[in-house]
């Protein structure tokens, strides 16, 4: 005669030990809804099976609840410091806050202007930790050319994006000066659309 188990509770086939729910892993594909081995076996067997194949498994570390490790620095840190992910097991993401900006921001620097964070900070030394046009501000936003993609320098955000509005234009920005230092721009009408700059 089969033993009955009683409800909230299962057998594990592995260990033989009955356990709550809770000790085992989610199978949609079993009856009740459950793996049918618990955690700690499952995790056993994975590791057994992934060294047979030459491969080493990371050592499991407990983590109290409403907390998660951060694979990045192997840090464990409670769930506020987390964002939502509804299609990871757990519903949390994979990195914390602060090591998810980071990762997306080395990202960002990589995809846009092919250097690395470290290359950045390199380049703000460099200057002097201020944006090269008005030595006062400190640098923050790289600055490159949008036709070649050159990385020029990093700028501070109100010379960044003076450029930007002037276009990245030379001569533009010299007239700028020009203007600034109160010598008017007259441009000389020679011909039907045609203009001569001063010099």
């Amino acid at each position: 005669m089969a033993e009955v188990v009683p409800e909230g509770v299962k057998r594990c086939s592995r260990c033989k030990r009955v356990q709550p729910f809770k000790a085992f892993a989610s199978n949609r594909s079993m009856r009740d809804g459950f793996q049918a081995y618990c955690r700690e076996c499952q995790a056993d067997h994975y590791k057994q099976r992934q060294e047979a194949k030459g491969r080493t498994v990371r050592a499991k570390i407990p983590v109290p609840s409403g907390h998660k490790r951060c694979p990045q620095w192997g840090e464990i840190k409670p769930h506020s410091n987390w964002e939502r992910n509804k299609t990871s097991s757990d519903g949390w993401a994979s990195y914390c806050r602060e090591c998810r900006a980071q990762r997306n921001r080395a990202s960002y620097f990589k995809r846009h202007y092919g250097i690395t964070e470290a290359e950045r900070e390199e380049m703000i030394a460099g200057q002097g930790g201020v944006c090269v046009i008005c030595q006062e501000v400190p640098a923050e936003h790289v600055d490159h050319d949008h036709r070649t993609g050159r990385v020029r320098g990093v700028l501070c955000f109100g010379c960044n994006a003076g450029i930007g509005q002037l276009k990245d234009r030379p001569d533009v920005l010299r007239r700028a000066a020009a203007y600034v230092e109160g010598n008017l721009w007259n441009p000389t009408f020679v011909a039907q659309g045609v203009y001569r700059q001063p010099s």
